[in-house]
């Protein structure tokens, strides 16, 4: 198994305090709103704390059908939040799990931007390749835009 380590970050108009509770803390009411082209539902398995499970359901027509991530983390305060996609999406025989360590931070007016770690866990001695990195933040980026786009024509939405 090998590891390949990328750094990402995303740049918004939204408050971290905002992202954060639309994104980890009010993530299963708030994006199938904000992403019904894609996003049909989400299920929290368990209580949301440490060890939970989140199966995120794609509609019909994208490539995928739904992935789970495992809950490894997270901080309220300091708006950081760490998972590990574990089962669907681009899981299969190449990839084992992503992990992410997600933290929101200030920027200036009012603004934040979030720094994403990410790690890919191979299968065997497959190296993932710069193409695969970029279409996995596309789709990711996709959602977080969608989001974004929600909230902003949302105002009263998380705060």
């Amino acid at each position: 198994m090998g590891v390949i380590t990328y750094d990402f970050e995303v740049t918004s108009p939204i408050s971290p305090a905002r992202l954060f509770k639309a994104l980890v803390l009010e993530g299963d009411k708030v994006y199938p709103r904000a992403a019904p082209h894609a996003i049909k539902s989400v299920e929290l398995q368990e209580d949301g704390k440490l060890g939970s499970i989140v199966k995120i359901n794609f509609v019909e027509g994208l490539p995928f059908q739904y992935v789970k991530h495992k809950i490894e983390g997270h901080d309220k305060d300091n708006f950081s939040y760490n998972y590990s996609l574990i089962e669907g999406g681009p899981l299969g025989d190449k990839i084992e799990k992503i992990s992410y360590e997600n933290k929101f931070v200030a920027a200036a007016d009012g603004e934040s931007v979030c720094k994403s770690l990410m790690k890919f866990y191979t299968v065997g001695d497959y190296v993932i390749t710069e193409d695969e990195i970029k279409a996995h933040i596309g789709r990711t980026e996709g959602i977080y835009k969608a989001i974004e786009t929600y909230l902003l024509a949302n105002p009263h939405v998380c705060n």
